[in-house]
């Protein structure tokens, strides 16, 4: 079993579904996105068009932040996620100078509220433990999800399909044949870090 996911930016709209989706599961704190989508323009005017590139954590065969963590905290999980122990974590941010795709992010200080001087929701109040000072936080694949069965909220949430989700190793999975087919191809693939999200490009 390796989890891996394959997004096809010729569905992707820029919506914005998956990195809501995302926050809203996580609970990650004001300025902390698990997940987002970069836009950008192609093209040149009166051809120009907008085309967007969703982001997450790759969780590399070969990831670097697993070697360059020096106490253990970033580590793997025997489905394939890579993931971080905030126990073990003491905030050196070696792991975000060694990720190429800039998937980390660091807690400097306490989660804030979203609506300042009005308190934390009940909802922050709930989820914002998660979040400690001081430690490192990334996308998960959703592990709490997949032990229970279901897709990562991004996937589930994306109205377009653009993102297919499944085991890399069952050769019967969609997104084990669009990576065999070709079609889905990593980012950064010179890097050998062996991604497991895996992009279809715009035609």
């Amino acid at each position: 079993m390796r989890y891996g996911m394959v997004i096809d930016l010729r569905k992707c709209v820029g919506c914005n579904a998956c990195t809501v989706a995302c926050k809203q599961e996580n609970a990650t704190p004001p300025g902390v996105y698990w997940s987002k989508v970069v836009q950008y323009e192609v093209g040149r005017y009166p051809n120009a068009r907008m085309r967007f590139l969703p982001m997450l954590c790759m969780h590399c065969r070969q990831a670097p932040c697993l070697e360059a963590c020096p106490t253990g905290a970033t580590y793997r999980h025997p489905d394939g996620p890579v993931l971080v122990n905030d126990d073990l974590c003491v905030g050196c941010r070696y792991c975000i100078m060694a990720c190429p795709y800039e998937a980390r992010s660091f807690n400097s200080e306490q989660p804030r509220e979203y609506f300042p001087g009005q308190g934390f929701t009940p909802y922050e109040q709930q989820g914002y433990p998660r979040h400690p000072r001081g430690s490192i936080e990334k996308c998960t694949f959703c592990a709490h999800r997949l032990a229970e069965g279901k897709e990562p909220a991004c996937v589930a949430t994306c109205p377009a399909g653009a993102r297919i989700f499944g085991d890399l190793e069952d050769p019967t999975s969609k997104v084990a044949m669009l990576v065999a087919s070709g079609l889905a191809r990593p980012r950064m693939e010179e890097l050998g870090t062996e991604p497991s999200v895996f992009y279809i490009e715009n035609d």
